[in-house]
């Protein structure tokens, strides 16, 4: 709480243009030594959506360094530029109760993706439409992160086909 609601991060909010920041979600991705899994090319906005427009921030701290053995983040740079690739979302699908993705998923040839190797404590900011994956953890060290997401509530709403069904309202604001 701290460090998710610190001066520093309402700072980058701020210098975002962010009017009412709130978030939206977070999590803890543990990958321990030689079986931490890969996470595919894929863009934030796929998963949390805003209407009428996307205003949406991800912001990923090492809690351990990371590097090209132990899956550390990559990026197309300039990829954020290029909106919403395919219409790829995962949306909310009701017949069965789960999820099912929309669209088609990214094909980049991994040689397009430049590693973001970071030390402990550091932290990377992702703008929401920002093409990046991670490699599997091939080292014999782990590498954990918290992440989280931030939403602009003034103005925007929530989609209903997000698969995290909520209402923008019960977001955590930063203030």
């Amino acid at each position: 709480q701290a460090v998710t609601f610190s001066p520093k991060v309402k700072g980058v909010c701020k210098d975002l243009g962010f009017v009412r920041p709130a978030i939206c979600q977070s999590m803890y991705i543990f990958k321990p030594a030689k079986i931490g899994g890969a996470v595919h090319a894929h863009q934030d906005a796929s998963y949390l959506w805003t209407e009428p427009k996307q205003k949406l921030i991800g912001v990923w701290i090492a809690l351990e360094d990371t590097t090209k053995d132990n899956g550390c983040l990559s990026f197309i740079p300039g990829s954020h530029k290029n909106g919403l690739l395919n219409g790829r979302r995962l949306v909310r699908n009701e017949e069965n109760n789960g999820v099912l993705y929309r669209g088609d998923p990214p094909s980049n040839p991994v040689e397009e993706f430049i590693p973001a190797c970071i030390k402990k404590g550091s932290a990377i900011v992702i703008d929401a439409f920002v093409l990046h994956r991670s490699e599997e953890n091939r080292s014999t060290k782990s590498r954990e992160i918290f992440t989280w997401h931030i939403t602009e509530t003034d103005g925007l709403t929530w989609s209903k086909e997000n698969w995290i069904a909520s209402d923008i309202k019960e977001f955590l604001p930063i203030q």
